[in-house]
């Protein structure tokens, strides 16, 4: 039975790690609650955006279920009495609007289900687990010896992926996990050779990539299955938190977190960067690097997801790099997500910014200079290292790597074209396309803040000033130098002698006064 029977897949556009932006319009009363108008804008493009009415009640609502996190966001408190006055009620729109500006400023917290629920209802559905299991149930029907045990709900980050525990029903004791995703907005391939590549992922063989015991697809998404690892990913060893828990409850607030020592630190950033060396040296595209996405076994990290990019499913840490124009490949994007990962692993938390300038002064001088060639601004904006030039780095190329077979993953010529063909026209386009509407909308938005700042409207007022005063000088100097300027007056010549008009004199005017008689007499 095939798995699929539709031709042109159903492509997700929507990006769920596109920022999203919201302004408290206004307030308005209606009967008993005030109702907060909220403009909401997705991405750069000012014309994507749409309009919602919140009450308090709603922002409650959306702080209790945030409250998982362990951190106290600013909402203000209830009112009982007066809260319908309309001092009050522009004093709660301020503290709401500050509110949400922190929690947008959250990276977990802004791409959470509960947040993005609340300002972007319409696509974000109560029963997306229902669904995915759904789909898992469907894909059984063609593979019956699986089945599945109990949802793992909200272990990870994305929001349109589910996780279940399966287990075979001839091995009722081995665990396994199982991830269903939704296509993704990068999802280009066709369906016969995603569905090819996707049933390859079990034959890699790699001593630093998690193998992959099942995986497949359909015409909504795909789902690959393997073995669950009790101590979890590189992210729930440093954050001590069991894997099963809530990643908003993992990873936001941890009460304490792993130290690794140089050694741990140099020997798993190697072992990472030969796994994504690998890739790309088989022309496999990743672009989903993060702690975790990492599998630690005892001194080994192995990477887990691989199957991301072909499902078209963006990066954790898009949202940041697409402000980066340099950063337009695969393999910047690789290497600029281990920069995030190696500031995780000797830092203990997340790098919650694009950019940092300022290393502690207590990280060694070998991981301050690979995190500055990374994270720094400067490098951001011109180039970033190669995945071979860090593996040559100091940090990192004295490092022995372990023996044993060959690592093997053999894609068929045809497969390999398609996914070329995927990575150039479908990943890589997408990511310059958005990269050049994010560097559009920051000069329009500069221009904008230039032109109404207080110094340029006081520049602006001065040049005018200038420029009335310097016309109306100049309307001073033709009125003076009329009389001199060359042109005759009717009454006078070039001498300063009289001239006699050349307008009809009326007969009044030509009659001559006894004086102007007398005058002429004694001219002549």
């Amino acid at each position: 039975m095939a798995v699929f029977e539709k031709k042109k897949s159903t492509k997700v556009t929507l990006d769920d790690t596109v920022p999203l932006t919201c302004l408290i319009e206004t307030a308005q009363n209606v009967q008993t609650h005030t109702d907060y108008v909220i403009r909401v804008h997705r991405g750069p493009s000012l014309e994507n955006s749409w309009q919602i009415n919140r009450r308090y009640s709603d922002f409650v609502f959306l702080n209790d279920n945030l409250k998982v996190t362990g951190i106290e966001f600013p909402l203000p408190p209830k009112k009982v009495f007066g809260n319908m006055d309309r001092e009050f009620i522009a004093e709660r729109q301020i503290g709401l609007q500050t509110y949400l500006n922190v929690l947008l400023q959250h990276h977990m917290v802004s791409t959470s289900y509960f947040f993005r629920k609340f300002l972007d209802p319409s696509n974000h559905p109560p029963n997306l687990h229902e669904v995915a299991l759904q789909h898992v149930s469907m894909f059984f029907r063609s593979e019956p010896h699986w089945e599945v045990v109990e949802p793992l709900k909200d272990i990870g980050w994305r929001l349109r992926k589910s996780y279940f525990m399966v287990r075979p029903k001839d091995q009722p004791k081995v665990k396994q996990v199982l991830a269903w995703s939704d296509f993704g907005p990068d999802k280009t391939l066709v369906d016969k050779d995603l569905v090819g590549l996707m049933k390859l992922l079990p034959t890699l063989q790699h001593p630093f990539i998690y193998p992959v015991t099942y995986a497949s697809a359909n015409e909504s998404g795909g789902l690959a299955i393997r073995t669950f690892h009790a101590t979890g990913t590189l992210r729930d060893f440093i954050c001590k938190a069991k894997p099963k828990f809530h990643f908003l409850r993992k990873y936001c607030k941890p009460k304490s977190f792993t130290a690794f020592n140089l050694m741990n630190i140099k020997t798993y950033g190697r072992q990472i960067l030969e796994a994504l060396k690998f890739l790309k040296e088989k022309g496999f595209p990743y672009g989903h690097l993060h702690a975790s996405n990492v599998m630690l076994e005892g001194n080994t990290c192995r990477l887990l997801d691989i199957e991301n990019s072909l499902l078209g499913l963006p990066s954790y840490y898009r949202m940041y790099f697409t402000q980066f124009k340099k950063i337009n490949t695969m393999e910047a994007v690789d290497v600029y997500c281990f920069g995030h990962l190696l500031y995780e692993m000797v830092q203990g938390e997340q790098l919650n910014a694009a950019t940092k300038d300022d290393f502690p002064q207590t990280i060694s001088a070998p991981i301050k200079s690979v995190l500055e060639s990374i994270l720094n601004t400067e490098s951001c904006k011109s180039k970033l290292p190669s995945i071979d030039e860090l593996i040559a780095d100091p940090l990192f190329s004295d490092v022995p790597m372990p023996g044993g077979d060959r690592p093997q993953f053999r894609i068929p010529s045809k497969l390999k074209e398609s996914v070329k063909l995927f990575q150039e026209n479908g990943i890589e386009k997408r990511l310059k396309e958005e990269q050049k509407q994010i560097s559009s909308h920051r000069r329009i938005t500069k221009a904008h803040a230039h032109h109404n700042s207080a110094e340029e409207k006081k520049r602006r007022k001065k040049v005018s000033m200038k420029k009335r005063m310097s016309e109306q000088a100049l309307v001073v100097d033709k009125t003076s130098e009329a009389p001199s300027n060359g042109t005759l007056s009717p009454t006078h010549n070039g001498s300063g002698s009289t001239t006699p008009s050349s307008a009809p004199t009326s007969p009044a005017s030509s009659i001559t006064s006894p004086e102007n008689l007398d005058n002429t007499n004694a001219a002549d």
